[in-house]
């Protein structure tokens, strides 16, 4: 059972930087691949990356490379997605979640995690 609450969330000019955080509570935190995703007004939640148990590995959407990072800290339990060179069309709530389960790639897909966090709003204005 992973309990998972974001933060770091606010407003921000485009081309700044937010960090998020993603805090777990709960049993083997290191056990789970982690993901971020993103739901702006009136479109589906997307996908934007994920990280492997270990933090070895990564994935990210294409709309994010070279601009987002995600990384973790299992001694602390956290996941953080470093976003710099922030758009406009960055501007959405964003949530963490967890995979307890996942096969050769890293889950990208929203049945793919078990948990999820409450969200935090990003907003990037010119």
């Amino acid at each position: 059972q992973v309990q998972l609450v974001e933060s770091g969330g606010g407003l921000v000019q485009t081309g700044g930087s937010l960090r998020l955080s993603c805090a777990a509570s709960g049993r083997a935190f290191s056990a789970y691949a982690m993901g971020w995703f993103r739901q702006a007004p009136g479109k589906e939640r997307e996908f934007v990356a994920a990280i492997s148990q270990s933090g070895g590995s990564t994935y990210y959407v294409d709309s994010v490379k070279g601009r987002f990072t995600i990384s973790r800290d299992n001694a602390k339990n956290t996941v953080y997605l470093q976003m710099n060179s922030l758009k406009p069309e960055d501007t959405a709530v964003y949530y963490c979640a967890a995979a307890a389960l996942f096969s050769r790639r890293l889950p990208t897909l929203l049945y793919e995690y078990d948990y999820w966090g409450q969200g935090t709003q990003v907003t990037v204005s010119s």
